[in-house]
């Protein structure tokens, strides 16, 4: 028997992905609100909006059984309207129309308009900087360009954002102006590469001169760097960190690898000497700089002599943070013509043996950090701890500082003074420095 959900006309937006797919949902809910709609953020609502992610396998797996579990819910009443946009649907959205037709409509990353006009919203041109934030009220992801124009063999995202658009510095501005104006300390800009920011508006690399600006908006006490490309870094963005006690001595460099046949086969542009060449220069520049990256394992045609020289490279390199991803073969993209040879069980044996080894740096590296004071942000509390990061942690992916709660009264938000008194691999335990 269909029984009709108690939340009439509220709509549950539901975020799978990345940190660009957290702001697009934010946007999409700021015009809902300013249209007067009831919106909610992975909460009950009869109304469903499903933002998916379509990058690799796993995600495109995640975003396909999200939307058939709440297929079933409209079959049994729970739910009465089911709408999905992102990234997946950009990318298949023949596909999904031919195999879940009872999804009420499919729009693309491009198509928000569409996707409002048809949830009885109108879209509002001068609603810049306007989001409903869903993450924690310290900090908020800023997008500063959308899409891309590198032609990296393996990935399809320039297929599902199309090429590289800057976001004007004064509307960036604006943004965080609104941001800190409601209690946001911590900026997270993110691109798909924020190296080649403002080439197409200014006809420059001009992220140094953003940095410049956003340094001044009162509030905003951190800025951090997500999504760097190696080829083309403008290193004048080094100096402003270096000069500026608000940017963050933190940069987030996806390399993917570092064997220079398969550097050339993903069309990265650079080789192993180059980006060890730049890796030398952040540190000399920046001598406190943490820098994270990703690496892919299982590219076709990577040997065990190439993946021998990635994992030196980890080992030489010390990286401070990093994370590694299996190869997925992505239809459309360039190194889909080439053959997926390498078996599942190998990629996931050479993922290991990278993570291994970087649980052992990472461990290392935070031993060195006992008896340190840190100044930490707190994000949440958990269970009986207050868990909080350094300015050399990303949330969600990076280390985390857990300081005892049984001993300490912190608030969600606020900055305190810590000092290390442990570590492990990826965590660290500290005590409030009381003056």
């Amino acid at each position: 028997m269909r029984t009709k959900s108690l939340k009439k006309n509220r709509i549950n937006v539901v975020t799978l992905g990345c940190s660009k797919n957290v702001y697009d949902s934010e946007v999409l809910m700021g015009q809902l609100k300013a249209s007067g709609k009831d919106v909610v953020h992975e909460e009950e609502g009869n109304i469903v909006v499903i933002n998916t992610c379509g990058f690799i396998n796993n995600a495109k797996e995640e975003s396909i059984n999200t939307i058939l579990e709440f297929m079933q819910k409209k079959e049994d009443g729970e739910v009465d309207k089911v709408f999905v946009t992102g990234c997946l649907s950009e990318r298949y959205k023949p596909d999904l129309q031919k195999e879940i037709p009872n999804v009420d409509q499919y729009f693309g990353t491009t198509e928000l308009p569409g996707l409002l006009k048809a949830l009885g919203a109108d879209y509002k041109h001068e609603l810049i900087g306007e989001r409903l934030t869903t993450t924690p009220k310290n900090y908020a992801y800023l997008k500063i360009a959308e899409g891309c124009d590198r032609p990296c063999s393996f990935c399809a995202i320039p297929i599902m954002r199309g090429k590289h658009r800057s976001t004007p510095i004064e509307d960036i501005v604006v943004e965080a102006e609104k941001l800190a104006a409601k209690g946001v300390k911590e900026l997270i800009l993110i691109a798909q590469d924020l190296t080649y920011y403002g080439l197409d508006l200014y006809k420059k690399r001009n992220l140094a001169e953003l940095l410049e600006a956003l340094v001044k908006v009162e509030g905003v006490e951190w800025i951090r760097l997500h999504y760097a490309f190696p080829t083309g870094f403008p290193m004048d963005v080094l100096d402003v960190m270096k000069r500026e006690p608000k940017i963050c001595n933190y940069l987030d460099i996806p390399l993917q690898h570092i064997s220079d046949d398969i550097l050339k086969s993903m069309r990265r542009g650079t080789t192993k000497e180059k980006t060890t060449k730049l890796l030398k220069e952040f540190r000399a520049t920046v001598p406190e700089m943490t820098i994270r990256t990703t690496l892919i394992v299982g590219y076709p045609g990577e040997t065990e002599e190439n993946f021998q020289e990635l994992k030196q490279w980890v080992k030489d390199m010390r990286f401070e943070r990093l994370g590694c991803f299996t190869y997925s073969h992505e239809e459309n993209t360039h190194a889909y013509n080439l053959e997926d040879d390498v078996p599942q069980d190998v990629k996931q044996d050479r993922a290991n043996q990278i993570m291994e080894i970087q649980s052992q740096i990472s461990w290392e590296l935070n031993q060195a950090k006992i008896g340190q004071e840190f100044k930490v942000v707190i994000d949440r509390k958990e269970g009986n701890y207050f868990v909080g990061r350094t300015e050399f942690d990303s949330p969600d992916v990076d280390n985390e500082v857990r300081i005892d709660a049984t001993k300490n009264y912190l608030k969600t938000g606020e900055f305190a003074l810590v000092t290390i008194t442990e570590a492990e691999d990826f965590d660290l335990y500290g005590e409030v420095v009381t003056s």
